[in-house]
């Protein structure tokens, strides 16, 4: 199931303000992120936290962030911008899983072959940046039965348990 595709070497700042750099700064070994492009997309995202606080509730290897990815024009009012985020969410776990990006947004769409900005992108991206699972919008059943089914093909080969191979 793993994909061509690396994601992208990008700063961003978590809205606790500090700065990390992207893929490096995923830490799960499996990372779910939520790509955002319009304030309006909070929504979507938030349609999913439910199903990735589930997940990763039993999986310690699973962690998900909220990637809101902003253009230049935005760069100089970005204290701003993320400060308002912050005082709105105030929750410590939420301030370190949300990392924005500003900037030239096709420096991650075009990566990740991301043609509409319109929804959401879901990814999933494992401990080495190689994205292993896309798709775009809010949380449907049928899209997170998929996210599941690779997750777990990829615990039981971590694990060893959908080994083929004998010694």
């Amino acid at each position: 199931m793993v994909s061509n595709r690396v994601f992208p070497r990008v700063r961003a700042r978590n809205l606790e303000g500090v700065d990390v750099e992207l893929p490096d700064g995923f830490v799960g070994d499996r990372n779910i992120v939520a790509v955002a492009f319009h304030r309006n997309h909070q929504r979507l995202v938030d349609s999913w936290v439910p199903w990735f606080e589930e997940q990763a509730s039993v999986d310690p290897g699973l962690r998900f962030y909220e990637l809101p990815t902003i253009g230049r024009i935005w760069a100089p009012v970005r204290n701003f911008i993320d400060g308002g985020m912050a005082e709105a969410i105030r929750e410590p776990v939420i301030l370190q899983r949300t990392l924005t990006i500003y900037g030239d947004v096709n420096r991650v769409t075009r990566p990740l072959g991301i043609d509409d900005r319109s929804t959401i992108a879901v990814l999933l991206v494992d401990g080495t940046g190689h994205v292993r699972w896309q798709r775009s919008g809010g949380f449907a059943a049928p899209l997170a039965h998929e996210l599941e089914t690779v997750l777990s093909e990829d615990r039981r080969w971590r694990t060893g348990a959908g080994s083929d191979h004998t010694e």
